[in-house]
């Protein structure tokens, strides 16, 4: 255990949890016209103004900030190669929050209705020739809801990139146990425990030990480890009563649980994307999502993806191995962009 949850939001280093990354656009737009729980609003962002669209999508009881790293890399350092589209899902932060049955296919249609508003994916009664300009990637439940999309409008998209997720949910007995422990975060109970837990099923134990290095050396603004730099970011979200919320999380809970993509499925997702735009990426330590679901993907989606695996490392590989986890999408970015349509 580290430090407690009252040593952590006392700590200079608390006040650094958020990050200033203004949005070069942001706004709601209404969706799920004519569908279930329809319509509601779901608030939106664009960072960075450059030709190469990427569309995160994040996965369960997360907000859109905690794509905050890639936001920074992608749509601030190199905003004029880069826009990075970003957004709360159904149920969290500064969306809406219907009461409904959530499954990851209205969640990815949410995601086109979304990517429709701003411009990016042409109405369908368009004539608009489609183009292979989207670049998606989705973590654990986001790339549930990002094989949904690819299935949608496959037409549209340049790379799907599927991190830490899985087709469909096997010898599921560790993931719902996390999940009854996760969904157990709303009983009152030891706040310092759930901390721990929660840390040690989306991060490897080796991560989770080193120092915080977030802010510059000898700042004073750092926690003594990577366990407490997440247990602060954790405690900043579960104080926002309105943003986190037992029915969005159990909501969520539920479209994660019961997504199923079968072998066939699998497939068609590789033929109709294209195989060499698809990217598996997935660590061997996950606790959250077995790595024999990135196997599984692996060989139903058939010969000639790209396959990433990081020996050792957790869930949460956009922050655990951050640096080469952005420098492998920036590559297969560029090399997908080259590809033929």
């Amino acid at each position: 255990m580290g430090l407690t949850a009252a040593e952590i939001m006392a700590h200079p280093a608390y006040n650094t949890v958020e990050w200033d990354l203004p949005p070069t656009k942001k706004g709601t737009a209404q969706v799920a016209n004519g569908r279930p729980g329809g319509p509601f609003n779901l608030y939106w962002e664009v960072h960075g103004t450059g030709p190469t669209k990427l569309v995160f999508l994040m996965g369960l009881g997360g907000y859109r900030t905690a794509w905050k790293r890639q936001t920074k890399y992608f749509g601030h350092e190199r905003s004029k190669q880069y826009s990075s589209f970003v957004y709360d899902n159904r149920g969290m932060g500064l969306s809406d929050k219907p009461t409904c049955r959530y499954t990851t296919t209205e969640m990815a249609k949410d995601t086109v209705d979304l990517l429709q508003h701003i411009g990016w994916v042409p109405l369908s009664t368009s004539s608009t020739p489609p183009k292979r300009d989207l670049h998606v990637i989705g973590v654990s439940m986001g790339g549930m809801i990002a094989q949904e999309v690819a299935l949608l409008i496959p037409q549209h998209v340049s790379s799907l990139s599927l991190v830490s997720t899985a087709p469909r949910l096997v010898r599921t007995i560790p993931f719902i146990e996390n999940l009854r422990q996760r969904i157990n975060m709303f009983i009152p109970r030891d706040i310092d425990i759930q901390l721990d837990e929660t840390a040690h099923r989306l991060f490897s134990d080796e991560f989770l030990t080193l120092p915080d290095t977030e802010n510059p050396k000898d700042s004073g603004l750092n926690f003594p480890t990577n366990r407490d730099r997440f247990a602060a970011g954790e405690l900043s979200k579960r104080l926002d009563k309105e943003g986190f919320t037992r029915k969005g999380f159990i909501l969520q809970a539920v479209a994660a649980g019961w997504h199923f993509k079968s072998v066939s499925q699998v497939k068609q997702i590789g033929d109709m994307v294209g195989r060499p735009r698809i990217a598996v990426l997935h660590g061997t330590k996950d606790r959250m999502i077995t790595f024999n679901h990135a196997e599984m993907l692996k060989e139903q989606l058939g010969e000639g993806i790209e396959y990433k695996v990081w020996d050792g490392r957790g869930h949460v590989l956009l922050w655990e191995v951050e640096s080469e986890f952005n420098g492998f999408l920036e590559e297969f970015f560029t090399r997908c962009e080259m590809m033929e349509s």
